[in-house]
């Protein structure tokens, strides 16, 4: 899979309006929404279930989810369905938003660069929707990180990681790790991959992906002030592990994936 880069045009007439119209939804959002999602993830209220079934917790941090991505000017567009038990999903990841997308359609427990844990909101967010933090470049957490992975899925819970490893620049897909998918293996879980795209055929990849040298501040007030466009969630094929082993299972959900990011017909 491979996209023509496009670049945010910073002289965008537009801009300076949509930042002003934007800003006091983010402000509005957060004033109404931060008292209930914290009534909600409480350990007293998590054990609720709304008539549908679905915890109380993991449908205030949907609604959250939904909203902010509306408040960012971005239809949020589905595709496929989530699988109904608990299990491992893998994405693509080119930006902060991309777990907000994930969250706005389903619940999962990210593993996420402990970085994330210090972002403005959308760190204590992913620490209330049971992100686990792995420190890179240390062989330590990362085998904590992976048991963590295996005692949830043991327990239950799904878990969802971008194998790629970073965030890329959008305009490829990188290669899957195929060791963060061992914890899959050993829990015998159904790993289902999943495409996230913006804007009409992924047109939008590279605008939304962190800028070299971008940081998490600085891409969320330039995406705060893009045009409104589509956000695309592709849940995939779920797949078993088999004899082939992580390596083979990580070949086969970057397939799924590229196939969906080919804005080709």
């Amino acid at each position: 899979m491979s996209l023509a880069p496009v670049v945010s045009d910073s002289r965008d007439s537009g801009r300076a309006l949509r930042f002003a119209l934007r800003v006091p939804g983010l402000l509005v959002h957060l004033l109404l929404a931060l008292p209930l999602t914290v009534l909600a993830i409480n350990p007293l209220t998590r054990r609720l279930r709304t008539p549908a079934g679905e915890r109380w917790d993991h449908r205030v941090i949907r609604w959250w989810s939904a909203t902010l991505l509306r408040v960012f000017g971005m239809r949020v567009r589905r595709f496929g369905t989530p699988m109904p038990q608990a299990g491992f999903y893998v994405a693509n990841h080119v930006s902060w938003i991309d777990i907000e997308l994930m969250h706005s359609q389903k619940v999962v427990g990210f593993v996420a660069k402990a970085e994330i844990s210090r972002w403005p909101l959308v760190g204590w967010l992913a620490s209330k929707a049971g992100t686990i933090y792995h420190h890179r470049g240390n062989n330590e957490s990362l085998h904590g990180v992976m048991h963590q992975m295996l005692e949830r899925m043991n327990a239950d819970e799904s878990v969802a990681v971008f194998p790629e490893g970073r965030t890329t620049d959008g305009s490829t897909l990188g290669v899957f790790h195929a060791r963060i998918f061992q914890p899959a293996v050993l829990a015998e879980a159904w790993v289902q991959p999943v495409a996230l795209r913006y804007g009409d055929g992924g047109s939008a990849q590279t605008i939304v992906a962190f800028a070299a040298g971008e940081s998490f501040l600085a891409n969320f007030l330039r995406l705060l002030g893009e045009p409104p466009r589509v956000a695309e969630v592709h849940f995939l094929e779920p797949v078993k592990p088999g004899a082939e082993g992580r390596r083979r299972l990580a070949e086969a959900c970057r397939d799924q994936i590229a196939r969906a990011m080919d804005p080709s017909p």
